[in-house]
């Protein structure tokens, strides 16, 4: 079939005029658009006790043909936190490392040692409909279930990352902005069951200090915030509202 015969006579076909000998056909053929089968299950999270992401996939049940319309992300990815150990122990709600340096510094219950806090790891407050409280303690009670709070924050600062993202999974920061309010939910199973508040909730801090946050899904979205109060519940728009993870 030569080229320069081929034309189209609309977007949904391609039509081929054919030259044989004597005679001329005029060739039609639809276009079909990719299909793709339903997402898989969520995946669980690459590794334990600290953020990462999880995935999901789908497959194409028919290939595109004759210009049909390609097929769209076969897979998408989400930032996620185990809370769990594989062996069961609690272990996603103490974010703190320990430096020891003898001689450097004078505080703190180690000699020569120095406690540092990680940021408050936070996603989209889409993702609590998601996960479950599972219960990843004994001390979890049905008193407890519900016990939860809000916190106000003021964000300070942030990395131009955060605007950067148009997944689909990871839209929601680019509602991040500076001089906003915004609402960070504690809810279980981020809630560590025995002090009952969510790690970098910024509680002990007074207006004045600046806290640092981590946004789950893309570890280069990050900023400083200041606490505002805390409220019973969460009062802010949907696109400033998040959760602590």
């Amino acid at each position: 079939m030569n080229p320069e015969f081929q034309i189209k006579l609309s977007k949904k076909s391609e039509c081929f005029l054919v030259r044989n000998c004597e005679f001329e056909t005029l060739c039609c053929f639809s276009a079909r658009p990719c299909f793709v089968g339903e997402w898989s299950p969520w995946s669980g999270c690459a590794d334990q006790c600290k953020p990462t992401t999880r995935v999901r996939r789908r497959s194409v049940q028919q290939e595109p043909q004759n210009g049909g319309a390609p097929c769209p992300p076969l897979e998408e990815r989400a930032g996620c936190l185990e809370y769990s150990t594989p062996q069961g122990q609690d272990c996603g709600h103490s974010y703190e490392a320990v430096e020891c340096h003898p001689g450097e510094f004078d505080f703190g219950t180690l000699p020569g040692c120095a406690i540092f806090r990680f940021p408050a790891f936070i996603t989209t407050s889409a993702f609590n409909k998601e996960r479950t409280r599972q219960a990843v303690s004994p001390r979890w009670s049905t008193h407890t279930e519900d016990a939860g709070y809000c916190m106000e924050f003021k964000t300070e600062s942030l990395t131009p990352h955060c605007a950067l993202e148009n997944r689909p999974l990871t839209r929601w920061m680019q509602y991040l902005r500076e001089g906003y309010t915004v609402c960070v939910d504690c809810q279980p199973p981020a809630m560590n069951s025995v002090s009952l508040r969510c790690s970098g909730d910024g509680l002990d801090s007074d207006g004045n200090q600046t806290l640092h946050w981590q946004a789950i899904g893309n570890p280069r979205c990050q900023g400083t915030w200041k606490k505002v109060r805390r409220v019973d519940q969460c009062s802010c728009p949907a696109v400033h509202s998040f959760i602590f993870i």
